[in-house]
């Protein structure tokens, strides 16, 4: 094989003058090759004669159905197209060509008003958290990042209902002590999607005087900001980290938040902690009271004095057994009411299918069993009876 070092040292042998005979004998080459480096102005390079490859013979009618059917599965066209070759080759070969047919949808360069939007989402961490049970799993994590500073908040919170939802909206927003104008969100169930927001979600909005913004499908960039801020957390907070509880878990994310939004965008080039003044400024005040948020229904206390909530039970005072109680839960607590008086009040669990009693029930039952289960006292002092004396006299045989 001729390299570019043979052909460099050729050209200058024979300008030298050395005999063509005597560089092929050194190099072990014919004196024709000798003759033929030397008269080439560039480096020696092999080129492959172009030929017909066996994808030609199929492209016309891979290129038909790409032109009716532009997002066509390779696999399916190649069945189509009746291809038996390569599948990689045949996927390479529509990847190029598929191109000329895709339907374009370019990406703007979004920028961002101080107190104009903040984006939302759920974050799932790669990593298991210990709950009440001693089962692991990964409750979603709220996670808030306002748009124009990129200022992060975050909270886990124990499941992705609506009510779930709009509390952890209202405890993050809580801490800037400001709304923005817009809150963005893309197809979450428990928000809305499409342009249907889920049921109580516009209420909400409104008594926040924002705007609830619902993104199409296949637009990642409008909320790309908070997406990225996700990423950052597997890779800056995640590692070598351990949690014993949710509780530990947000302690842990709010102390670590705490210097995150200290530290500078590179895109901003500064801190968020900096640019947050700038987006208060510019959003809406918190309405001095929210709506009446969390989970809320009325259920008639059955035998077992207990009440569900979100796949556990909790205990309720068993004095107010059969009658109607209001059951309230906020991100924190369980509260049970009758006619307004508290008959049950218990942490939130975020584990499911538990059973979380008071103890001050149990022994409550205990006593209502007991009472229950004893007989009747049938004898009384309400001067209905009368002595059997009245009725000897009456009947004249008292000396008898």
């Amino acid at each position: 094989m001729i390299t570019l070092e043979n052909w460099a040292y050729i050209r200058r042998q024979v300008a030298e003058g050395v005999p063509k005979k005597a560089i092929a004998e050194e190099l072990g080459i014919s004196r024709t090759t000798v003759t033929k480096l030397a008269k080439m102005t560039e480096p020696p390079r092999y080129e492959r004669t172009p030929t017909a490859v066996s994808f030609a013979t199929v492209e016309p009618r891979a290129r038909a159905l790409l032109s009716e059917f532009p997002e066509i599965p390779a696999s399916v066209l190649a069945e189509r197209v009746g291809w038996t070759g390569s599948s990689s080759w045949f996927r390479e070969n529509i990847a190029r060509i598929r191109v000329d047919y895709a339907r374009l949808d370019p990406a703007d360069r979004l920028t961002w008003e101080p107190g104009d939007a903040a984006q939302c989402d759920l974050w799932f961490p790669a990593t298991k958290i210990p709950l009440e049970d001693g089962t692991l799993a990964s409750p979603p994590v709220l996670v808030i990042t306002l748009a124009h500073s990129r200022f992060m908040l975050a909270k886990m919170i124990p499941s992705r209902t609506t009510e779930d939802l709009l509390l952890g909206i209202w405890a993050l927003l809580s801490e800037v002590g400001r709304v923005p104008r817009r809150l963005i969100w893309d197809n979450e169930g428990g928000i809305g999607r499409g342009r249907r927001p889920a049921h109580g979600v516009e209420a909400f909005m409104g008594t926040l005087a924002t705007q609830l913004v619902l993104l199409p499908p296949r637009d990642p960039e409008s909320k790309g900001v908070v997406e990225r801020r996700n990423g950052y957390f597997e890779t800056s907070f995640l590692p070598g980290r351990t949690f014993s509880s949710p509780q530990d878990f947000n302690d842990q994310l709010h102390s670590w938040l705490g210097l995150a939004n200290t530290r500078i965008v590179r895109t901003l080039r500064s801190r968020p902690s900096d640019l947050l003044e700038a987006d208060r400024a510019l959003m809406m005040p918190l309405p001095p009271q929210p709506l009446h948020l969390g989970h809320h229904h009325r259920v008639r206390l059955g035998r077992d004095y207990y009440v569900r909530l979100a796949s556990n039970d909790y205990s309720a005072d068993p004095r107010m057994i059969g009658r109607l109680v209001d059951v309230h839960a906020d991100l924190k607590q369980v509260r049970i009411r009758h006619q307004g008086q508290l008959i049950g009040e218990h942490p939130r669990h975020f584990a499911r299918g538990m059973t979380i009693t008071d103890s001050a029930h149990v022994t409550r039952a205990a006593e209502l069993r007991r009472a229950f289960q004893s007989p009747r006292d049938r004898h009384s002092d309400d001067g209905l009876t009368r002595d059997l004396a009245d009725y000897d006299r009456a009947f004249g045989i008292a000396g008898l």
